[in-house]
């Protein structure tokens, strides 16, 4: 069982949120923290599709590359590249996020649940990603109720 972790809500309206990585996982927090008014940018060769209202930069991550940024995200297929990306992080005091290697996290990115003005947040202990995913699809359909 990992730790607890203390649940955050942050107004991330117009704060850069820069991601390593443009693949499924990537652009799946991507459209989160865009929605919520982030300034997300991309860093990566490529992106797995096209997305509206990032800023892409098409290369691979570069030290400096979390300049400025208010949260810091390692998404990239190489756990070399996500490494990098932490320790960088770390030397700025950017909250970071690492997708493949939780303990090196200093935040954890919830299953999101919108309803009627209503947001909710569920993130485990990382020892059960199914009853995690399943109590998210309960709080989506309650939430639902109040559309």
């Amino acid at each position: 069982m990992g730790n607890k972790r203390f649940p955050l809500f942050l107004d991330l309206t117009g704060r850069s949120a820069v991601i390593i990585g443009g693949g499924t996982v990537g652009l799946r927090r991507a459209e989160v923290l865009t929605r919520f008014g982030a300034a997300v940018t991309i860093v990566s060769p490529v992106l797995a599709r096209p997305l509206e209202g990032v800023r892409h930069i098409p290369r691979k991550y570069q030290y400096g590359d979390f300049a400025g940024a208010f949260l810091a995200l390692a998404a990239a297929n190489d756990p070399e590249t996500n490494a990098a990306a932490g320790r960088e992080a770390r030397e700025r005091g950017v909250l970071f996020n690492r997708s493949d290697c939780p303990a090196e996290c200093d935040f954890f990115f919830p299953a999101v649940c919108e309803g009627g003005g209503i947001t909710a947040g569920v993130a485990g202990d990382g020892s059960d990603h199914r009853r995690t995913a399943a109590a998210a699809r309960q709080i989506r359909e309650l939430l639902g109720e109040y559309k």
